[in-house]
């Protein structure tokens, strides 16, 4: 009995170091995994920063208003002048009926939308 039980025992400590040790390399890979991630969010961050410095470096006013002058004949673009703006009180919004409209066939718009999907 005392042989069964000391076999049970050392049975149940290999079982649990078998689990820690698989807990153990488990935790190590997911770390590395955190870490890769952590460094590809790096390597996004710099080149976010790169496009984001290219496109203020093509977006100049000076060089935007060349192109516009170099392509005049093919685009038209004018510079925006202060008569080309109006105000909020000119501007004719439309009413809920004509935003909405009339519903006419209830039962064919549901059915169109069934068979879209």
């Amino acid at each position: 009995m005392r042989s069964m039980l000391s076999v049970l025992s050392a049975l149940a400590v290999m079982g649990l170091a078998f689990w820690a040790y698989q807990e153990n390399y488990r935790t190590q890979m997911a770390l590395r995994d955190v870490e890769d991630v952590q460094q590809e969010i790096g390597t996004l961050r710099e080149e976010l920063a790169v496009l984001r410095a290219e496109w203020a470096y093509l977006n100049r006013p000076d060089r935007l208003r060349e192109l516009a002058d170099l392509n005049f004949d093919r685009l038209g673009l004018l510079p925006l002048m202060p008569e080309q703006f109006g105000r909020v009180d000119q501007i004719a919004y439309p009413t809920e009926a004509e935003v909405l409209g009339p519903v006419v066939n209830p039962i064919d718009v549901i059915g169109i939308l069934e068979a879209a999907q």
